[in-house]
This record gives C-alpha cells, sequence and structure tokens, in this order.
C-alpha cells in the first residue's frame, strides 16, 4: 500500500516531501463565496432559460434520472485521492435527498445538468455538479449552481463552498463566474 498525504500547498511539508522522493498524483482545491450577488447569479439562471432549458429544483422523483446522468459523466469525473467521486447505485442516488437538495436543468424531458447541494458547518456545500458533455461550456454548471445558491439565500444562509480536482479548469471557472474565489490548493503525495 503506498504512502499517501495530502497537504495543502502552502504547508512546508510540501518541500519535505518532494525531498524525501514523494511524487505529487494530484491536485485539488476549495473555494468560497460569501454574500453572493444575487443579481449576478439571477442571470445565469436566466442565461440558460434564454437558451430553452428548464432550470429547477428536483425532488427524489429524479433519482433514476441523476443516476443515469452521472453514469454516463462518471468516466470524465477527474480522480485525486482528494477529490474521488464514486456514483453508486440508485439507492445511493436517491439517498442523496437525506440531507441535501438537487437542482437540475432539463431540456425537454431530459435532465442534462443538476447539482446536489448540503448544509454544512454553516455553508451551502456543494457535493457535486454534474452536466452531459454535449451541454458543457454553455452556462449550465453554473445555472444549477446558481439555482441552488439562490435557494439557500432564501433561507438565510450566505456562506457557501466548494471544491473539486485541480485538471478541471471548467468547473473553477465556472465557480469562479458565480463570485467563488479560491482559498485553498491541496495537493496529493504518494511514495
Amino acid at each position: 500500500m503506498p504512502d499517501l498525504q495530502i497537504v495543502q500547498d502552502t504547508d512546508p511539508r510540501c518541500a519535505e516531501l518532494e525531498a524525501a522522493g514523494y511524487r505529487v498524483v494530484g491536485e485539488s482545491w476549495a473555494a468560497r463565496l460569501f454574500d453572493p450577488d444575487r443579481a449576478l447569479l439571477e442571470s445565469a439562471v436566466t442565461r440558460a432559460t434564454a437558451s430553452g432549458l428548464t432550470v429547477r429544483e428536483v425532488g427524489a422523483e429524479s433519482a433514476v434520472a441523476l443516476h443515469g446522468l452521472e453514469k454516463i459523466n462518471q468516466p470524465d469525473y477527474p480522480y485525486t485521492p482528494a477529490t474521488s467521486h464514486v456514483v453508486g447505485e440508485v439507492s445511493d442516488v436517491r439517498a442523496l435527498w437525506g440531507e441535501n437538495r438537487v437542482f437540475g436543468a432539463f431540456d425537454g424531458s431530459r435532465l442534462v445538468g443538476a447539482t446536489v447541494i448540503g448544509h454544512r458547518d454553516g455553508f451551502g456545500d456543494t457535493r457535486f455538479t454534474s452536466v452531459l458533455a454535449a451541454y458543457r461550456r454553455r452556462g449550465v454548471g453554473q445555472a444549477v449552481k446558481a439555482a441552488s445558491i439562490l435557494a439557500f439565500l432564501d433561507l438565510g444562509v450566505t456562506r457557501f463552498s466548494t471544491g473539486g480536482a485541480a485538471v478541471n479548469d471548467g468547473s473553477i471557472g465556472a465557480n469562479q463566474a458565480l463570485g467563488y474565489e479560491l482559498t485553498e490548493r491541496w495537493r496529493s503525495y504518494e511514495l
């Protein structure tokens, strides 16, 4: 079993690990959003709906559709030791509604994008966002995430967190477009 260390990139141990022969096998990031700009979020949703999509919160009756979306996208999820994503079975997806809310984008009746958000440590925390390949780079991920933030703002939540693999530039850009600021970068080292 390899020795694995996950260390923030500003930690002096990075140099020590590298000197000891550890190699970087993955990089990840965390971002925060405080007091979001409601107009910016609403415009992200409006852009998606103007292109013909429907963006709305979905209930557990959409578990099969979300599972299908996730199964199609599973090979596209970047893996790092700190950011692995396992889709699981339909029952695992259905269980997401126990502590989370799910927002989806639909092209007609087809779910083409979704985000799952929960409330953790005073933050609206995004668990994951998933968009079909044909709909990426069209603002769909931003729209579902914006809809989720707007819903939490209506509950008085004004702090949000998210994160992911550093190789996913699209995710970083989509989050920054909504006002998120990168707060931490992490390196996964293996010996």
